[in-house]
């Protein structure tokens, strides 16, 4: 069933108990025979067309990593080290805390090219660089977000205002979930400093079963999923059902769709709790899967397990995973800020990819990596007293994320900055073009995927993108 049929149930249950009286009671008891109840919102759903992908994984790098000291090599920067560039090359540059003036800064990372398809990658990255043939890099993304909370609105939910549903929110709108004893959307973070918190991954407008879940990556999967002491499974069973029945005639009397979605969420967490503590048990995963993913080892342990259980959600059919890792905000001490995410994620990520796609998930699996912009090929000092102290400022108009699988053609580049990296030159990405083309890998014409509120139909692209063709397979 569809939200708007939902819907149009809805409103006629209210018709007819509000204003129709014993006529409309008795064609409420016709209009409800053989219902036990709501339908479940979070049921499978078809596409607008067969999609390539089923499962989303979103590897979010909050606060922006440095594409040009990973992924998009710019020799060019050399030539201007420690010069300022003529304001002509920086007329119209939108900066957050440095000004046009400000030295460029050259990369110190060596690149090199990998697999058949001859992407390069930094050597700060030797692991995700070893999966290059699965990885489709867009090195001309473009935002017109330059700071973080309104920068991650837009990625997540296409507007930069607050209130709007999130992309994992409208995948399981249109999608529903595979999976019966697991949210339909979760979230896994990890690393220190994150910006926009849970508007990453809020529900907005739409039905509140449809807002990521947070998991932990230790003791219990959720806080307060256990009974406490001296509950039984029998006692709290008696008490759900109770509270499921008041619920379901108040539900009946109003059509309240967040009835609705308080008797699914009281339901789904009564069955979590046999199915989330087997999800961390990871007692039947070999030693070398869990040494791949460096669980048990530092600085991966954290990222590694949360990419364990990003593989072991998608097996057991969860919708949409957000892996949101912060912070990757090094305005200042780059090169040692820099090392360090990229020694906690590296292994991980390219053990995600290889333990997919030997597990025949990663053709049906969008794998997507990124932040929320880059940053600039200026230098930020804020301590001119420590040379190490130098890092980059935030860059919006240039930068770099990569997809793999779900329909993504992967050994590719799509698109080209300029010689320094400060602006776009060859097929320009938006926010919402790359927004367009991940709904299009799940079976959606984005146009069309729409939720109406306040006498107006709203969609994940707000009013802009289009499906980046060159990045299909």
């Amino acid at each position: 069933m569809t939200e708007r049929e939902f819907r149009l149930i809805q409103s006629r249950r209210s018709f007819l108990t509000r204003g129709a009286g014993g006529i409309g009671m008795m064609a409420l008891a016709e209009l409800l025979q053989g219902s036990e109840g709501p339908p479940d919102p979070l049921a499978p759903k078809k596409p607008h067309f067969p999609g390539k992908a089923k499962n989303v994984i979103f590897m979010f790098m909050e606060g922006g990593p440095s594409q040009m000291d990973l992924f998009d090599p710019k020799p060019g920067l050399t030539k201007w080290n420690g010069q300022p560039l003529p304001p002509s090359m920086t007329k119209g540059l939108q900066l957050a805390f440095i000004k046009p003036t400000a030295a460029v800064m050259a990369s110190p990372r060596t690149f090199k090219p990998y697999g058949q398809s001859g992407i390069e990658f930094s050597d700060y990255i030797p692991h995700t660089a070893s999966r290059a043939d699965n990885i489709c890099m867009v090195r001309s993304m473009y935002s017109e977000a330059f700071n973080h909370h309104p920068g991650q609105l837009l990625l997540m939910t296409g507007s930069t205002q607050f209130g709007r549903p999130t992309m994992g929110a409208w995948v399981t709108y249109g999608l529903g979930s595979e999976s019966r004893n697991l949210p339909g959307f979760v979230v896994l973070s990890s690393g220190a400093g994150t910006s926009g918190g849970a508007s990453n991954f809020m529900s907005g407008f739409l039905p509140s079963h449809y807002q990521g879940t947070m998991f932990r990556n230790a003791g219990d999967p959720i806080l307060y999923l256990s009974n406490p002491s001296g509950v039984s499974k029998d006692t709290q069973r008696a008490g759900l059902d109770a509270v499921r029945d008041l619920n379901q005639r108040h539900y009946e009397k109003t059509g309240d769709v967040e009835i609705a979605s308080r008797i699914a969420a009281y339901e789904l967490a009564f069955r979590m709790q046999m199915s989330a503590p087997e999800l961390l048990d990871f007692s039947k995963e070999s030693k070398e899967t869990l040494d791949m993913y460096g669980v048990g080892k530092e600085p991966t342990n954290q990222f590694g397990t949360n990419c364990l259980l990003a593989r072991r959600l998608v097996e057991r059919g969860v919708r949409f995973i957000l892996m949101m890792h912060a912070s990757w905000d090094d305005h200042t001490n780059l090169n040692k800020k820099l090392k360090r995410n990229c020694d906690i994620s590296d292994q991980p990520t390219a053990a995600l990819l290889k333990d997919l796609e030997r597990t025949g998930l990663l053709d049906s699996t969008l794998v997507i990596w990124g932040g929320e912009f880059g940053r600039t090929p200026m230098v930020e000092i804020r301590n001119t007293q420590d040379p190490e102290n130098a890092g980059r400022d935030h860059h919006p108009l240039a930068y770099t994320m990569w997809v793999a699988g779900g329909g993504m053609k992967g050994g590719q580049i799509v698109g080209r900055t300029d010689e320094l990296g400060l602006s776009i030159v060859e097929d320009k990405v938006h926010i919402h073009d790359l927004q367009a083309t991940i709904m299009h890998c799940l079976g959606f014409d984005h146009e069309r995927l729409t939720f109406r509120h306040m006498g107006r139909d709203y969609r994940l692209t707000d009013l802009g993108g289009s499906v980046v063709k060159k990045m299909l397979a």
